[in-house]
């Protein structure tokens, strides 16, 4: 006999799935405020350490190094970070009155933009305040500081009321995959990735022999600041033969052409920031899945392996 849904089971799932995602934004905001105040903590400890014992840059980019050693996951510690941690510490005095304001509710990628594009406390807390209200992602409130809205707001009519609600809002989307904050969980949504990185490089003899001859390994996990913002490239090896760098981004899933993007992105940064021209052949890259081997650009992949043949194949 066949059971009859009953009459209130679609709105009991409704109510149940917005106690989900409501539960979710309140986790989601206490690990973005306790990672606030760990970068204040260190944007304070840099602050009085320059005040009272003379630290200069060279100092912080050395801390930097040594914290990114220490914590090798996290990708909030690049020297252009620190310098931003010790502006927060700077520009909030108080690190509880801090992390109570709506400065201390958004994500770090939106406080290090107000501090960029704003002078004014009053303005800055006044552009937090409406991105925590209305949910703006970070490319929203850009928007919003290079068009003044706090010199456009009441003169036209707008669709504020009608945000979205605080769980469906982009704000909430951004907390949900914030790179900092899922780093500083540890609890990352690449932690199957890294796992498969790892046990690569533990059997890096068995991945070069995989790869095929001529592979040197150079690095894993290979940091790159770009602008203050941190990239870490899964794998980096070096072809002897073909004089060329060959980065292998690392995925667990099917290959989406989106990543294609990504994978263009860390071959042209380490064409620009490693590659000797007149020495080293063109950059190649490929991204590694379950499923198949992709590589970055028409170069040839350097032989023998074959385009299709992935590096994590045991």
């Amino acid at each position: 006999m066949t059971e009859l849904e009953p009459t209130d089971y679609a709105a009991t799932l409704d109510e149940l799935k917005r106690h989900v995602h409501e539960a979710r934004y309140q986790a989601q905001r206490k690990v973005n405020t306790e990672l606030l105040r760990l970068y204040w903590r260190i944007g304070a400890t840099i602050l009085d350490r320059q005040r009272t014992a003379g630290w200069g840059s060279n100092v912080v980019g050395r801390l930097a190094g040594d914290l990114r050693a220490e914590f090798p996951t996290m990708k909030g510690f690049s020297r252009a970070n620190l310098f931003y941690m010790r502006r927060v510490a700077e520009a909030w005095p108080d690190v509880d009155g801090f992390v109570q304001q709506p400065a201390g509710q958004i994500p770090w990628t939106q406080l290090t933009l107000l501090l960029d594009k704003l002078d004014d406390p009053e303005l800055r807390a006044w552009y937090a305040a409406k991105a925590v209200a209305h949910g703006w992602s970070r490319a929203v409130l850009t928007h919003q500081i290079a068009t003044r809205l706090h010199e456009r707001e009441g003169a036209a009519p707008s669709n504020y009321p009608l945000a979205l609600e605080r769980v469906d809002s982009e704000l909430a989307q951004e907390l949900t995959k914030d790179p900092y904050v899922l780093d500083f969980t540890a609890l990352d949504s690449d932690s199957a990735e890294r796992q498969l990185e790892d046990r690569l490089v533990e059997r890096i003899i068995d991945t070069l022999r995989e790869l095929g001859r001529g592979f040197a390994f150079v690095g894993r996990q290979v940091h790159f600041d770009v602008a203050g913002d941190d990239f870490y490239l899964d794998l980096l090896f070096f072809h002897v033969e073909q004089l060329r760098y060959v980065v292998i981004e690392l995925k667990t899933t099917k290959f989406d052409p989106r990543d294609a993007g990504q994978l263009g992105f860390y071959v042209a940064l380490v064409d620009d920031r490693l590659r000797v021209r007149d020495k080293h052949q063109p950059t190649v890259g490929c991204s590694s899945s379950p499923s198949r081997t992709r590589p970055s650009s028409d170069t040839p992949w350097p032989a023998p392996p074959s385009p299709s043949r992935s590096p994590a194949t045991n």
